[in-house]
């Protein structure tokens, strides 16, 4: 018996057909050699890019085609607290008969989670491996980072509301691993509205720009600097798939995070 992020049990499946809402997910399930009993995914899969486009999408990760759904004959679905409603996932559940429910929040979680999907789907011997490499990566951040001081970063996820993350996020525990920390580190919700004309611009030493969910670009920046009188060193555009993206892209995160604090401290 495997326990998945609410307590539910899972046993072992020999011939599972499964569907992902969890584009991170999606990725991590073709780079443990199940692409082939993946039978559906969100748009917004996209990862591998050669491979991922053969199986069918069934709408996003709040909505689905429930026809398209239906028609797959899908046992198991891999779902994520923050990313799919529960009242979605309770739909799916009526006729879908293992849901697998995953939350990350913190990069040592991907360790739990490959040893999940391993046990569940009979490939060990593959969670092992990405095991081995994700703590790898996570050690040398974190040696990376003992070299580094500490920043302040105001991270960016949208515009028109700015929007944030708090310091119990997935996003915002990575970025700690380089000994980057969001502000503000609390607030009512985990993604949070944001007031620029609090006096958190001044109080930062560098804004963050994500590439997603909203996909910042350099314009966004130009324009940011001019109307709030900010710098343009102090605002950088980053991988939101580095930050964000739990599974086996967190092992390049590690990677890429070292090397973004490095860049950071100057």
């Amino acid at each position: 018996m495997f326990i998945d992020a609410i307590g539910q049990s899972h046993q072992p499946s020999q011939d599972a057909r499964i569907i992902s809402l969890v584009p991170s997910i999606t990725e991590l399930l073709f780079d443990m050699g199940l692409g082939d009993q993946v039978v559906g995914r969100t748009v917004f899969c996209v990862h591998p890019k050669d491979q991922v486009k053969q199986v069918r999408s069934i709408g996003g990760t709040k909505q689905v085609n429930m026809d398209k759904v239906k028609a797959l004959n899908a046992t198991h679905l891999i779902v994520n607290v923050d990313e799919n409603p529960k009242e979605l996932v309770d739909e799916l559940a009526e006729f879908i008969p293992h849901i697998v429910v995953t939350h990350p929040n913190t990069p040592s979680d991907n360790i739990d989670l490959f040893s999940l999907i391993g046990n569940i789907f009979n490939k060990k011997g593959e969670a092992a491996r990405l095991i081995s490499d994700f703590q790898a990566a996570l050690t040398h951040a974190q040696l990376t980072a003992q070299g580094l001081e500490e920043k302040k970063v105001l991270y960016f996820i949208w515009k028109d509301p700015w929007m944030t993350v708090t310091g119990e996020t997935y996003i915002s525990q990575s970025l700690r691993t380089a000994h980057m920390i969001t502000q503000p580190q609390a607030a009512e919700v985990r993604y949070p509205e944001i007031d620029l004309e609090s006096g958190i611009l001044d109080e930062v030493d560098a804004i963050l720009f994500s590439s997603e969910p909203f996909l910042f670009k350099q314009h966004h920046l130009d324009e940011f600097s001019e109307e709030y009188n900010i710098p343009a060193d102090k605002l950088h555009i980053i991988d939101g798939e580095m930050t964000s993206w739990y599974g086996s892209r967190a092992i390049e995160g590690m990677r890429y995070l070292a090397q973004f604090a490095q860049k950071l401290s100057g």
